[in-house]
């Protein structure tokens, strides 16, 4: 069982995860169910997560029973009856809303990460962008990093204020951004780090608004999502090196273009 930690929330029971589920399924980032469970109310949790795109993951009855005993600090586990739902830590706003406020924010600029696995790495990533002024943050539902403890101790407090909406697919948000006339740019892989469409980030104006997408830790950014970066955006590095980390590179790029932005360069 991963991306678990001992002040995740969580909410055992069938009952009460089923309730949570038809009411506010937003509020809940993965259920855990018992395997093997066939009753009426454990495979209506099971339709309701796909309904709703809420991740779900089948585990053993002694994963459940430690699940609650470690949440509970060492006291008895609770009864969870086959369920147990982890809440979402951070509240989400919905995609439309974000797009709407973008340029509002003293840095007009997305971040879109792209099943970014570590929450160290995102909750870095928020600080640095809700420091410098940035519209907020866009994540696909499944296979991202969870927002809780872990990522907000590195996030130092912006994750309680800075915009996050989770959508079911990240290409097809990346479509309503552009739509809505945000410039979508992309960070190495796919782009080719000679392609001709592959900027210095150094030398090059971000046309703002924008989203700026970073892939996963190690194989960058998936296919689909990459054809739908209008442009990629490479950090030139003056000694041989293998890589930056997804969190140093954000970093980098959100600086140049708050630097950029403050001298009125921007494009």
């Amino acid at each position: 069982m991963s991306e678990h930690s001992d002040d995740a929330p969580l909410l055992p029971g069938l009952k009460p995860v089923l309730e949570l589920l038809q009411s506010e399924p937003q509020r809940i980032d993965l259920v855990f169910c018992k395997k093997g469970l066939r009753s009426r109310e454990a495979l209506e949790v099971q339709n309701l997560c796909r309904h709703n795109g809420v991740r779900f993951s089948l585990v053993e009855q002694a994963a459940l029973d430690r699940l609650c005993r470690d949440a509970r600090q060492g006291r008895d586990s609770v009864a969870h009856q086959g369920v147990v739902a982890r809440l979402a830590v951070t509240g989400f706003c919905r995609l439309e809303n974000l797009l709407t406020a973008v340029s509002d924010a003293p840095l007009p600029l997305l971040l879109a990460l792209d099943q970014v696995q570590d929450p160290g790495n995102v909750g870095t990533l928020c600080r640095t962008l809700y420091a410098l002024g940035g519209a907020g943050l866009l994540l696909p539902r499944h296979n991202s990093a969870y927002l809780g403890p872990a990522a907000r101790r590195a996030a130092a407090g912006a994750l309680e204020h800075l915009p996050v909406a989770r959508v079911t697919n990240l290409a097809h948000a990346l479509d309503a951004a552009e739509e809505a006339g945000l410039t979508v740019y992309g960070t190495g892989g796919a782009g080719g780090a000679q392609g001709p469409n592959c900027l210095d980030a150094f030398t090059s104006s971000l046309r703002l608004p924008a989203v700026l997408v970073l892939g996963n830790e190690g194989k960058g950014l998936r296919p689909g999502v990459a054809k739908r970066c209008s442009q990629f955006l490479r950090i030139p590095l003056a000694r041989p090196f293998d890589s930056l980390n997804v969190a140093q590179a954000g970093a980098v790029l959100l600086g140049l273009a708050a630097a950029a932005r403050a001298r009125g360069t921007i494009g």
